[in-house]
């Protein structure tokens, strides 16, 4: 799943990025929910550049945001994955780089006028029926069903037509060349059939357990391989949010009054599932295909089952799942297919779609109204929530006034007992470790390793509660000996031993040329995989890293096998059974369009080099420890 979203991610150009964090900033961020009772603003910046400022508040909320729309395409998402992905880091870079265009446009003089905002309106695919504006009243109204401000929507178009001028003003001395163009079609555009066997270190058995030998000469031999990193220990005082929690109570009138100021929160927008079924043409068989649309609609209308007649027919992404483009993604569909789902009733079934490239078949699978869920149904969500915003604000006041009083007395034991709390041992940490069962996120070992010896905190904020921590003592980075790393040294010769076998047993196999590789998989205890249509920098399921593997598809003489190539846990060799070359007269026919989609991605990549470089020169200072603070706070709740 992670490879499919970086793929993802990676396919939105840094243009669209920037226009997307512009129409967050400009509502959701502005517009949002009501955030922590008695945050300071101003003390609570993370990017404060010229007149442009993004509070941890708002932050929060736009993560949270991008979560959830992430979620509704990746269900299984977890917050380790979004760590992974370096999602916060991958926005709070966006962000940044939109308050530079913006700038620069405003440098430049560039205006949005009415006019053009005017255009960008009635040009969304949303707001038109039939192929026509579909007039303000209903505009507004559909903003309005959305709980975004009219004024904050058109800010944001404002914002979004100055990025696009200023950005079409940096890009416009990018150029790129026919070979390089070609080279990249050539790479898109080639294909092999292959199969390929792989032996992983996991489905090898050891005759034998090492001897102490065996493990003490590898050790000798890749010493210099094990350190033990710096670990450090302090001593801290930390209050729970959950027990302080217990000591609070909440009326019904807050409890009403946050639902009232709030009301947003607890609305659930309109929901439209929306399933397809997809036919490309080219002119010479454009007929035909017309032709077979109007048939499945005819099945359609007979009463035949769509998720079957999608998988037998569709030939898009979401064909093997019944055509299924779900809540949201329908939305980045083609304007005519956005139109006739608008006017379309639950189970029912658009006429076939001419597309210019393929038609469409179109079914409303599920239709939901907007519901405003009652106070009743959420008041034990508010009732928690104002009752842990109260905690923190109690534990953060109080672990102020200790860290205060110890930094005065400079030994944190010391405040602890005149405040009547308790102190505890950190134990020795790494930098990053947990701390259970208060810091579930590392927290307090990173700020640990940000005091000198004998400094005392501030208060450090975890999902738990609040803690204040003095540093005491640390054990350097040093050379490891064997008996502190002898369960990795012997995992680690263990899987090397396993790793040889694994290249044997599949060198043995190369040598039978004409085999038949699925019969010796099941053999031989392997993992087979035959691809029909492989191309450039394909992913591979069993494969970590295709980089090698790309080569020798397109280097390889047909069915003859590769010599064993390392990946990830054990080795792999590949047989290239077919393959389709592309001519330098196929280029030809598409040079142009090539040519332009080329120059989009150069643009692309000088943009993004160009607003790094602005970045370091302007030398922006970011509030890093409370961006981290306040991510971590949002994937814990997540």
């Amino acid at each position: 799943m992670l490879k499919t979203m970086r793929k993802n991610l990676k396919a939105l150009s840094p243009i669209l990025w920037i226009v997307i964090a512009t129409f967050i900033i400009a509502i959701f961020a502005v517009w949002g929910g009501a955030g922590r009772l008695g945050e300071s603003r101003q003390a609570n910046m993370i990017i404060q550049i010229s007149n442009h400022e993004l509070s941890a508040q708002e932050f929060a909320q736009m993560l949270q945001q991008r979560i959830a729309t992430m979620k509704n395409q990746y269900p299984d998402l977890t917050a380790d994955h979004i760590r992974q992905l370096n999602l916060p880091q991958q926005m709070l870079q966006q962000i940044v780089q939109q308050y530079l265009l913006l700038d620069m446009a405003k440098q430049m003089g560039l205006k949005a006028t009415d006019k053009e905002i005017q255009q960008k309106i009635i040009s969304y695919p949303v707001f038109q029926r039939e192929g026509r504006f579909v007039g303000f009243n209903e505009y507004q109204q559909l903003l309005d069903w959305n709980h975004i401000p009219v004024q904050k929507f058109e800010e944001s178009l404002a914002q979004e037509i100055l990025l696009e001028k200023v950005t079409r003003l940096l890009v416009a001395g990018c150029a790129v060349s026919e070979n390089e163009v070609w080279e990249n079609y050539k790479n898109q555009n080639e294909s092999a059939k292959i199969e390929y066997l792989v032996a992983t270190v996991d489905k090898i058995q050891l005759e034998a357990n090492p001897a102490d030998t065996e493990i003490q000469s590898y050790f000798e031999e890749h010493k210099q391989k094990y350190r033990m990193p710096e670990r450090r220990q302090g001593k801290y005082v930390f209050l729970r949010i959950d027990e302080l929690g217990k000591e609070i109570t909440i009326s019904d009138s807050e409890i009403e009054k946050y639902y009232q100021d709030n009301i947003n929160q607890f609305k659930e927008p309109a929901r439209i599932k929306v399933s397809r079924i997809y036919l490309p043409y080219n002119q010479a068989d454009k007929q035909q295909i017309l032709d077979q649309g109007e048939e499945l609609k005819a099945k359609l209308s007979a009463g035949e089952d769509f998720r079957q007649l999608a998988r037998t027919y569709s030939r898009d992404d979401k064909a093997s799942n019944g055509g299924d483009w779900g809540y949201y993604e329908w939305q980045n569909l083609s304007t005519a297919e956005i139109q006739a789902i608008n006017q379309l009733e639950p189970e029912q079934v658009s006429e076939v779609i001419d597309l210019g490239q393929g038609v469409a078949l179109l079914k409303v699978t599920e239709k939901m109204p907007e519901i405003t869920r009652s106070l009743p149904e959420v008041k034990t969500i508010i009732q928690n929530q104002l009752k842990e915003n109260k905690a923190r604000e109690k534990a953060s006041q109080r672990m102020e006034n200790l860290s205060k009083i110890a930094r005065k007395a400079k030994k944190l034991e010391e405040a602890a007992r005149r405040e009547g709390l308790s102190l505890q041992d950190t134990g020795w940490l790494k930098n990053g470790d947990p701390l259970p069962p208060v810091d579930s996120s590392g927290v307090i070992s990173q700020t640990l390793f940000e005091l000198k010896e004998g400094e005392i905190s501030s208060p450090v904020s975890t999902y738990e509660g609040v803690a204040v921590i003095q540093f005491s003592q640390k054990d350097p980075e040093h050379q490891a000996i064997l008996d502190e790393v002898k369960t990795q040294v012997q995992e680690d010769f263990i899987k090397g031993k396993k790793i040889e076998l694994a290249k044997a047993k599949l060198n043995s196999i190369r040598l039978a040329q004409e085999a038949n590789w699925e019969e010796l998989a099941k053999k031989d205890n392997l993992e087979y995989k035959r691809v029909e249509t492989y191309k450039h920098d394909q992913y591979l399921s069993l494969i970590d890293e295709p980089a090698e593997i790309d080569e020798l598809v397109f280097s390889l003489e047909l069915n003859q096998v590769s010599q064993p190539v390392p990946v990830g846990n054990g080795y792999a060799v590949v047989r290239v059974l077919e393959r389709k070359e592309i001519t330098r007269a196929d280029f030809e026919k598409v040079k142009a369009e090539e040519m332009a989609k080329a120059l989009n991605e150069a643009q692309q990549m000088f943009l993004y080099s160009y607003l790094q470089k602005v970045m370091q020169e302007k030398k922006i200072v970011i509030n890093y420890d409370l961006f981290t603070k306040t991510t971590e706070e949002v994937l814990n709740r997540f």
